[in-house]
């Protein structure tokens, strides 16, 4: 490669190493001055979209709108504005949300970091990281933090963070740290990782139980695996195992040993499984799980189908492109369906919730005769007030396609494929 040959594609060529170096010291800067400038203009759109209720101010998802973005002091920030700065963030709303959030914890319960981070002394994404961390302490709690973390922030490690958040929860908010101190002695917990699902159709479990409990369960696996033995199973004992584990969840009776319990009630397994008639679903051997948006092999599909106890529900296909239609304002199952297999999440720009729990939204208001297959789509929750009553409008481009313009005239074209154009 001869000096100065141009491969970073920036149209930009260098004739020596330092030449180099500056070039990045240069682009550092401005990209931590751009971390600056968002995270004050993010305080500004604050400050312009105040609330005086919590009832209308944005809340950290999963409190029941009990707990504002930031901690207490903090002003309350109106709900419907934060989709607007998310989207110009290139953010989902969850995102947007925690992103205005720490922005306002920094401001206005940190003041001393906040100084530290628009004069370039600490970088945002670690003063950010402190802002979560303080959220939950009282005002006190906040500053002490503050005064101790910032006169050395940009080289404080995060374990320096917790130590000094910790001292903090002690010093100011007993109540706080006794919930925590319960909480670090109580490490009960049983995970089954649906986000990470194997082309075999397994997924990782993992748990921390009481003794007492882990006994009890590790004993009814052992018995499951012996009797699925003592049944004709060839398969290995840690496979036996499994298979137990998923015989107890759903409470299945042993098959001709005598041992039934007939006052126990069954829970029968059900599959609900689409197909579709494509060239790539007959030859290409994958299979499409809804639940965790995944694939699994169509040989896994036929030993869920062919297990002992499966109850087998076979539906009929829906033509996707077909224009349904009702003549009542609640579409029918069909219509459903139909709009949740045609898009698998909320329409919502960057919104990945799924669809078949969203709700079911007339793009264009009922009037009466519009309860068709193009004027629905699936909404969730948490978005569709945006469309209700924060004057957001929707207009609907293909059958995957949508064009969401804010209160302010920023449109957003969104393919729930994630492709998006911003206009």
């Amino acid at each position: 490669m001869s000096e100065g040959q141009n491969i970073t594609g920036t149209g930009e060529s260098y004739d020596s190493p330092e030449q180099v170096l500056a070039a990045l010291h240069d682009r550092h800067l401005v990209v931590n001055q751009a971390e600056i400038d968002k995270l004050q203009l993010a305080v500004q759109w604050a400050v312009m979209n105040p609330t005086d209720t919590i009832d209308d101010a944005a809340t950290v998802d999963g409190t029941q709108g009990e707990l504002a973005v930031a901690g207490p002091g903090a002003p309350l920030v109106a709900e419907f504005c934060v989709g607007d700065l998310a989207l110009a963030l290139g953010m989902s709303t969850d995102a947007g949300r925690t992103y205005l959030g720490d922005a306002v914890e920094i401001r206005y319960r940190l003041p001393k970091i906040w100084a530290a981070v628009t004069a370039g002394r600490v970088q945002v994404w670690k003063a950010r990281k402190i802002a979560q961390s303080t959220k939950p302490l009282c005002r006190d709690g906040a500053r002490h933090v503050d005064a101790h973390l910032a006169h050395d922030v940009g080289r404080c490690s995060f374990a320096q963070i917790d130590r000094v958040v910790e001292d903090a929860v002690r010093r100011f908010d007993p109540e706080l740290a006794e919930k925590r101190r319960r909480e670090a002695a109580d490490e009960r917990c049983l995970d089954v990782d649906l986000q990470q699902v194997s082309f075999n159709g397994t997924v990782h479990v993992d748990g921390e139980l009481d003794l007492a409990d882990a006994i009890d369960f590790n004993d009814a696996i052992a018995a499951g695996a012996k009797e699925l033995a003592a049944l004709g199973s060839t398969e290995s004992l840690n496979v036996r195992r499994s298979m137990a584990a998923g015989a107890l969840a759903r409470r299945e009776l042993t098959l001709d040993l005598g041992t039934q319990d007939e006052s126990r009630p069954q829970r029968k397994r059900e599959l609900v499984i689409y197909v579709h008639l494509s060239e790539h679903a007959v030859t290409g051997g994958a299979a499409g799980v809804e639940n965790t948006r995944s694939s699994v092999s169509v040989e896994q599909v036929k030993g869920w189908c062919a297990g002992t106890n499966t109850k087998v529900t076979i539906r009929p296909v829906i033509d996707l492109n077909e224009d349904l239609s009702a003549d009542a304002y609640r579409p029918t199952e069909t219509m459903r369906e139909q709009a949740v297999l045609t898009n698998a999440t909320c329409v919502f720009p960057h919104c990945t919730r799924p669809a078949r729990p969203a709700d079911l939204d007339h793009l264009e208001n009922f009037d009466g005769t519009n309860t068709e297959s193009l004027n629905l789509a699936p909404l969730c929750r948490g978005h569709h007030p945006y469309k209700t009553h924060g004057d957001w409008t929707v207009i609907r481009t293909s059958p995957t396609t949508f064009t969401w313009t804010t209160p302010y005239g920023y449109s957003y074209a969104w393919d729930t494929t994630h492709t998006r154009h911003t206009h």
